[in-house]
């Protein structure tokens, strides 16, 4: 089974979940789905498997897959967290970080200047993901990375409505900038700082994913 179909039946219908052609409370069904997208049950229960993985889905008893609403509060206590894991992450990296630590945050920030400059949030939202994997690497703390992976994944689908709001992916980018530059010059404070704010959803930016939300 190729990971690549996964991925893109993962993605297919978390788009349908974000976009609400899913509906909170619908059932998921591994036959319709594989016959919806050409594929076998096997790659559409594992993309099931991965998104029940980050709380998009529920696999319940005798009811399968069924779309689950957090609601508002619960996903900006979430972003909340993550703010603070992404913070340290980006506080003990500059301390910490490697020469081979360095390569691998430019590369990732170079990834993204291409896809922010072509305009492809879709392309971005991968770059996003390595971008910051690399910050968490680079922190050499193996525990936080693996509680940075596990909240980035429960939010992946949010990350992705963010980054479809007017000029985010821009702002996004630009904030990137600073970042690398903060924990390059070994500032633990402005990288922890910096990383804080630009994943906290507080203010305009929390206002604009509810509203985003609401209009699925």
């Amino acid at each position: 089974m190729s990971e690549n179909v996964v991925q893109r039946l993962r993605d297919e219908i978390e788009n349908g979940i974000i976009s609400n052609d899913f509906a909170p409370g619908a059932r998921l069904d591994e036959v319709q789905l594989a016959t919806r997208f050409g594929v076998s049950r096997t790659p559409v229960r594992e993309a099931l498997m991965q998104l029940n993985a980050i709380g998009l889905i529920e696999i319940r008893p005798r009811r399968g897959a069924v779309v689950i609403d957090p609601g508002p509060h619960r996903i900006f206590e979430m972003f909340e967290v993550m703010a603070e894991l992404e913070g340290l992450a980006g506080s003990l990296a500059a301390r910490r970080f490697t020469d081979a630590d360095r390569t691998t945050i430019l590369a990732a920030h170079a990834d993204c200047e291409r896809s922010s400059s072509a305009g492809n949030s879709d392309a971005y939202y991968y770059d996003n993901e390595r971008f910051h994997k690399a910050i968490y690497a680079a922190s050499h703390s193996g525990f936080l990375a693996e509680q940075c992976v596990a909240l980035h994944r429960r939010l992946q689908p949010y990350r992705r409505l963010q980054l479809r709001v007017r000029n985010r992916v821009a702002t996004s980018f630009a904030e990137h900038g600073a970042i690398v530059e903060a924990i390059l010059a070994g500032d633990a404070e402005q990288a922890r700082t910096l990383l804080r704010q630009h994943v906290s959803i507080q203010g305009e930016r929390f206002s604009d994913l509810v509203a985003t939300l609401a209009s699925r």
